[in-house]
């Protein structure tokens, strides 16, 4: 696995990185628990192997990292540098055979079930992640080799002691680099190229990076797992193998970025004429589907960059649609309030990354949106002026929601809303939440005097 399995070694490189799929892991549970028992066995067996031995084996050790592996050293007549070899015993949660398409949900669903730390798993699909840069176009590769002789000679050599992200980190970064920069064509400039992932690492706290290769967000738990993991502090960049892992997270990013300044400054950047060379133009996180929702009208779809402001957003929807109000948009998350999308924001300030589901009331100056929260979790938005009577709005969630207004009870909160009062009387303001259930058959319409 690794570079030497995708195809994308350094000459210079003296470090194989093996996965041993062992048959006696059955499930992600059961690799968890005996791995460490498994990494002795393994050591021990290979201490009294005289082949070792006798191939100069120098260095056995244990080290705990994500996840914990084996480390040795072999120094032999025939090799001017000693080669460290990396062992991880892995369960073999893909089978025997694997092409290069996605595998059933169902492994990805049993992989979040098992609840193991970030990258614990991520062994289990090596296969997938050396077919993810194997099977990219030779040049692609060479930019890969370029961007990681630069990050061994000038990143990690001048800060041995730094927690530096992994080398894999690079390269999914390079490749979404090459994939959004050129639309994927294997005609490119190796120096643009190189440029292009210079800025990219010195914009590093925006970046937001993934795939859906391997794994599909039509899966419920699939979805919740990467929704939550596009929420998290930034940089993010999923593996595409495993959800579950963002190979961005907790490094030492600072140290990059400063390296990259640094190179973007030499000469390696500049052409004949001295002038930087003009690097493509890559967003930093992909453009996603928005469904936009109103009552009475069919939804439609929109192309907008989770960094893209809100107004722009409102823009977008004003000229497909030709609305003149005032437009307050919304969404909700599953198990959460809805919340109102500020115009001086963007999708991503509320952690949206991927295609989401936003309502839209459009409204009068004088009017407010109040979110209606029902049983079930979801919530409405409407309009209403902020003098109406509670009455007015169980009206308008009888036409829309169909429950006849005798039967509602709206809360705010805590206190139960009667119907001949005004919003004002209970402080209920503008993109404020009420909580809404059905009366118990035989409960009074009034309170008790």
């Amino acid at each position: 696995v690794g570079s030497f399995g995708n195809g994308t070694i350094l000459r210079s490189t003296r470090e194989v990185e093996l996965v041993a799929f062992l048959s006696c892991f059955h499930s992600f549970q059961e690799a968890a628990k005996h791995h460490q028992e498994v990494l002795r066995l393994i050591r021990k067996t290979m201490w009294q192997s005289q082949d070792l031995l006798a191939l100069g084996l120098q260095d056995l050790r244990v080290e705990q990292r994500v996840p914990s592996a084996l480390v040795l050293t072999i120094q032999t007549r025939g090799t001017a540098e000693p080669i460290t070899v990396t062992i991880v015993p892995a369960y073999r949660a893909l089978g025997p055979s694997l092409p290069n398409s996605q595998p059933p949900p169902e492994i990805y669903v049993s992989l979040i079930k098992a609840c193991g730390g970030p990258g614990n798993f991520s062994p289990s699909f090596s296969e997938l992640q050396r077919n993810f840069v194997k099977h990219r176009p030779t040049k692609l590769k060479s930019l890969l080799r370029l961007v990681k002789h630069w990050y061994q000679q000038y990143v990690k050599a001048r800060s041995p002691r730094a927690n530096l992200p992994p080398l894999y980190a690079l390269e999914l970064l390079t490749i979404y680099a090459w994939e959004m920069g050129t639309e994927e064509d294997e005609n490119f400039m190796l120096d643009e190229g190189f440029t292009t992932v210079m800025d990219l690492l010195q914009e590093y706290k925006v970046i937001c990076i993934y795939w859906t290769k391997y794994y599909t967000l039509q899966n419920a738990i699939i979805e919740d797992c990467v929704r939550k993991q596009l929420k998290k502090e930034r940089p993010i960049i999923l593996d595409p193998a495993d959800p579950t892992h963002n190979v961005a997270e907790g490094y030492r990013w600072d140290i990059v970025a400063e390296k990259a300044c640094q190179c973007l400054k030499q000469d390696c950047c500049y052409d004949n004429r001295e002038n930087p060379i003009t690097s493509w133009n890559v967003k930093r996180a992909r453009d996603i589907h928005v469904t936009v929702e109103q009552r009475g009208y069919p939804d439609f779809n929109l192309m907008v960059n989770p960094y893209e402001p809100i107004r722009k957003v409102k823009g977008k929807i004003r000229r497909t649609r030709g609305y003149s109000g005032l437009q307050r948009l919304s969404f909700q998350v599953p198990g959460s309030d809805r919340q109102l999308l500020s115009s001086r924001c963007s999708l991503a300030k509320y952690g949206i990354f991927s295609h989401t589901h936003i309502y839209l009331l459009e409204t009068i100056p004088s009017e407010i949106q109040v979110f209606v929260k029902n049983p079930d979790g979801g919530s409405h938005a409407y309009a209403i002026h902020p003098n109406s009577f509670i009455l007015g709005l169980k009206q308008q969630i009888e036409d829309q929601q169909g429950l006849p207004k005798k039967q509602q009870q709206l809360e705010f909160q805590g206190q139960v809303l009667q119907d001949w009062l005004g919003l004002g009387s209970y402080g209920i303001q503008d993109s404020d939440t009420l909580i809404l259930s059905k009366k118990k058959e035989g409960e009074s319409l009034f309170p008790a005097s």
